[in-house]
Order: structure tokens, then C-alpha cells, then sequence
């Protein structure tokens, strides 16, 4: 059965001295494959996973976010990758902020139109249709100020048929605009109506921000070059506005992927200098606590290869064991198979005693030992834990109490129900049956949008799919979590070796 060691011992006891450096030298080896499967082909992999448990920091305020942004704008390369991003960021939610900029700068509009009828097409051919009042986008300034202008550039409109319209004509039938060669007057506008391009009329057209959609990566590139160029403090303005209202999860799935490893790392860093733990964070109540504590205090102490490896066993175990699992994993996965069923017995004292051990070391090295140590259980559950018989026992073995989520029996640690006896014990579970159908609409979600969705179903697939047979299914609540939520044997290794994760590092790292 598999050693979980869930709970912190009153006392020492006797320690086989032996017994625990044999555990060291497996966590070493764990450590090997670990890096091993990284290296090989899971860097990219490896670095997404890191990004996405950044994206959960959460003790920022929204200036520090700002600053933080701001800094890595302005290091090298990140014109070219980062900029762009973020603008697109800008003109896909926040299109009117974009917008009231290229109202100021109408200069680029010139150059957008000029030999495209493609785009003109798009932007200027939305005149009223018969019984409509208004026109839209930019045809709706082009016939406002060939009205106003009527006497410098009405001849500048090219009509489809054997005659032109007169202004009189036009201003009670609007839908006669529809008549107009597009093309045509757009190119005598660009050559000789120059006070057009500047004109109050087309930049009322371009507020809203949609033109932007015509060719997204034109505008970036104009964008840009007035940031890092023009230094034009109307787009810095947008950006730092941007930065400081949109969320930090948003901003870090979208901005760091595509850093570069040295860009990366001073990101963290900086980040580091932002975050100030609480009395919540120390006590883990967040999945990103050990990274938040780790980037406050410690950043200067690890490398970005160290903390790869930290965010695949800590955060990521479950991801990891996939890779691994990947046909160019093979070497790995034999490695890792032969060092779980050597894994030697401990007592509690053994255990205990590795703990301490691994508290003598500098707080990233305890924070690695215990993540690997976490993971190598979760290695272990994975293989035997894959029927409802072998997690009850396994429940049963380690005093870990369990309702099963069907029938909501509170089952003791001898596998026998207890009997319920109060109607205080109904509306707990009353509580917990609502709570258990919240949760696992939450798990649902959690697996739409994180990004490492596909090997997650794929795992839940394996395991409760339509061709599952009956000792394939099972789903509990475990005393672990109070009874919270509810864990289908696809979860329960990745929660009971999360749990151990919990535990220790509390114990030994967060105290």
C-alpha cells in the first residue's frame, strides 16, 4: 500500500538511518528523470505550466501590476513581441481606447487606404440603403463632409451613372450615396482633398475603434512605432490605463509564453520586489502561495531552471506525469517505474527525520524535496489507485474517514457507514450534496480554461469515460478536505499527494 504520511508526528521515535538516506537516493534519482523529461523535449511545455502558475499570483496592487508591465516593455525584444501583444490585447477588449487615439492620429489612415481597395471597401461603402436615415463607419464621414465642403469637394465624387447627384438631391434621398464610385472618390479625396484626412468627420468614424478589425497588425505596427518612436504619451496613456484594469491572470497567459528565457527571469524578479505575503498566503489558503513567498524573499536564490523544476512538482504533477507518459518519454517512464516499485518502507519517525533533513537546506532545496517527494507518491497512486476497491483500501488503510458521493453514507476508517443519528447530521449532508454539485461544475470549468485542459479530460477520459466498467467508477468525499468536494479516482492521486504537499511544507517551510 502506498505511504502517505498525512499527518505530523507528536514525536520522533526510533529512525533507520538507512531507510532514509536509501529515500534520499531515490529523490535524487526522481530529480534525474524529472529533469531528464524536461530537457528532452517538455521545455516548452515545462515553461507554459510555469507561466500559467504565475498568472495565478494574486497579492498585487493594481500600480505595482502597472509598473510591472511597464518594466518589461521596456527591455530589449520586447517591442517586437511583447508591445504587439499587448496591443492587440488593447484593440480586441478595450477597441474605444484605441480608438480615441487614432482619432488623434488620423495620419495613419492616409497610408492605411492608399493603393487597398480592399480595405476602402470595407471601411467607406456602408452608405444608407432605401428608408435608412444614417450612414455608418466611413461612409458616414465621407458624406457629412462632402456636405459641409460642398463647394471644394463635392466634384471630387465619383458617381456609377451617366450623371453626378447635386447636393440638393442627395440631402433628401441619402440612399442615392449608394451610386458612388467608392474606389474612385476615395483615391481624388487621398490626391486632392487633403483636409479630409485630418477633418473632424473622420475621426468621429474612427472612436469607436472598429476599423481597427480591418487589418489588425497594420495598426499594431503603427502603434508601436508611436510608442517606441513618437513616444506618443496619448498610447502610453491607454497602455498604463489598460494595465492597471485588466486582470493579472489575463495579462500573464497572454504576455509571458513567448518570452524569452533571460526576459523570463526578470520578470520574476521584479515581480518578486511587488508581492508582500500575508498571514493567508503562509498558511498556503492559495494554490500560488509557495510561488508568491518564494518570489518575495527568494528569487535571488534560484535559478530558471530550478524553478521549472519546482512548478512541475509542485503545481504541475499531474502534467508532468503525462509528458512523461508520451511515447518519447519511454527511457524516462522505465526509469520512474523501476524507482516507484523499489520505493523503500518508512516508519513515521523514518519520514520524519526526512522532513527535518530537508529543513537544514536553503528554503527553495526544502520546497524541491518535498515537491519531488510529493510527486513520486503521486506516481505511486496513479498506478494502484485504479478502482474504487484499491482507493478504499487505500482510504481505509491510511485513517482517511470517506462518504461515498452516490449515496452520501459517512463511512468510517473500517469501511463501515456510521449511522447518523441527529437531523443536524442530515443537513450537513443536505450542505454537501449542493456543495458537491458545485464543486464538480467548478472542476469543469477549471478544465475549459487552464491551459493544460486536453491532458487533464484525457486522464478524466481514461478513467470515467462510457466504457469505464463498474470497479472503474467511484467518486468520494474524503475527511481530508472536510468532506468539501467530491473526488473521482482520476483525482484522488493528484488530491491526497497535493494534501501531503500541503502538510509538510506548512510544517517545514511556512511556519
Amino acid at each position: 500500500m502506498v505511504q502517505l504520511f498525512l499527518q505530523v508526528p507528536t514525536d520522533g521515535g526510533s529512525v533507520d538511518t538507512d531507510a532514509v538516506r536509501a529515500r534520499r537516493s531515490l529523490l535524487n534519482e526522481a530529480e534525474s528523470v524529472i529533469r531528464s523529461v524536461v530537457r528532452s523535449g517538455g521545455r516548452y511545455e515545462a515553461r507554459m505550466w510555469l507561466c500559467s502558475t504565475i498568472s495565478s499570483v494574486h497579492l498585487l496592487d493594481p500600480r505595482d501590476q502597472r509598473d510591472l508591465f511597464l518594466n518589461l516593455l521596456e527591455m530589449k525584444d520586447s517591442r517586437r513581441d511583447v508591445a504587439a501583444r499587448l496591443l492587440r490585447m488593447i484593440f480586441d477588449k478595450k477597441p474605444k481606447k484605441a480608438g480615441s487615439v487614432l482619432a488623434k492620429k488620423l495620419h495613419m489612415l492616409e497610408k492605411f487606404f492608399q493603393g487597398n481597395p480592399e480595405r476602402t471597401v470595407q471601411w467607406f461603402s456602408h452608405f444608407a440603403a432605401t428608408g435608412d436615415l444614417t450612414h455608418k463607419k466611413g461612409a458616414r464621414a465621407l458624406a457629412h463632409f462632402a456636405f459641409v465642403n460642398r463647394d471644394v469637394c463635392w466634384e471630387e465624387l465619383e458617381w456609377k451613372g451617366k450623371h453626378g447627384q447635386s447636393p440638393a438631391v442627395v440631402a433628401t434621398k441619402p440612399h442615392y450615396f449608394r451610386d458612388l464610385d467608392v474606389l474612385q472618390t476615395v483615391e481624388n479625396f487621398l490626391e486632392y482633398v487633403p483636409d479630409f484626412w485630418s477633418s473632424e468627420e473622420l475621426a468621429d468614424s474612427v472612436k469607436d475603434g472598429e476599423i481597427l478589425q480591418i487589418d489588425t497588425e497594420y495598426f499594431v505596427d503603427q502603434f508601436v512605432y508611436s510608442m517606441y518612436e513618437e513616444n506618443f504619451k496619448d498610447v502610453w496613456q491607454v497602455v498604463e490605463e489598460f494595465l492597471m484594469e485588466e486582470q493579472f491572470s489575463s495579462l500573464s497567459q497572454y504576455l509571458l509564453i513567448h518570452l524569452d528565457e533571460q526576459r523570463l527571469l526578470r520578470f520574476l524578479k521584479t515581480l518578486g520586489k511587488f508581492i508582500r505575503p500575508n498571514a493567508l498566503c503562509k498558511e498556503l489558503a492559495f494554490p500560488c502561495c509557495w510561488l508568491e513567498v518564494l518570489l518575495s524573499a527568494h528569487i535571488d536564490q534560484i535559478s530558471l531552471d530550478e524553478l521549472i523544476l519546482l512548478n512541475c512538482v509542485i503545481a504541475k504533477g499531474r502534467q508532468l506525469w503525462h509528458l512523461m507518459n508520451g511515447e518519447e518519454h519511454e527511457e524516462e517512464r522505465g526509469r520512474m517505474d523501476d524507482l516507484v516499485k523499489g520505493t523503500n518502507h518508512l516508519t513515521d519517525a523514518d519520514h520524519f527525520a526526512l522532513i527535518k533533513d530537508f529543513m537544514t537546506t536553503k528554503f527553495p532545496d526544502a520546497l524541491k524535496w518535498i515537491g519531488i517527494q510529493s510527486w513520486v507518491i503521486f506516481c505511486d497512486l496513479s498506478k494502484k489507485c485504479r478502482s474504487a476497491d484499491s482507493c478504499e483500501s487505500l482510504f481505509t488503510g491510511s485513517n482517511i474517514k470517506f462518504r461515498k458521493a452516490l449515496d452520501y453514507s459517512l463511512v468510517k476508517n473500517d469501511g463501515h457507514p456510521a449511522v447518523h443519528t441527529s437531523d443536524t447530521d442530515d443537513k450537513v449532508l443536505t450542505r454537501s450534496s449542493r456543495k458537491r454539485r458545485r464543486d464538480k461544475k467548478k472542476r469543469r470549468h477549471r478544465y475549459d480554461s487552464d491551459e493544460d485542459n486536453v491532458d487533464q479530460l484525457l486522464e478524466l477520459g481514461t478513467f470515467n469515460g462510457k466504457g469505464a466498467t463498474e470497479s472503474q467508477r467511484g467518486s468520494w468525499h474524503l475527511s481530508t478536505d472536510d468532506f468539501s468536494a467530491s473526488w473521482d479516482i482520476a483525482d484522488v492521486p493528484d488530491h491526497l499527494s497535493n494534501h501531503y504537499l500541503r502538510v509538510w511544507l506548512k510544517w517545514a517551510c511556512f511556519r
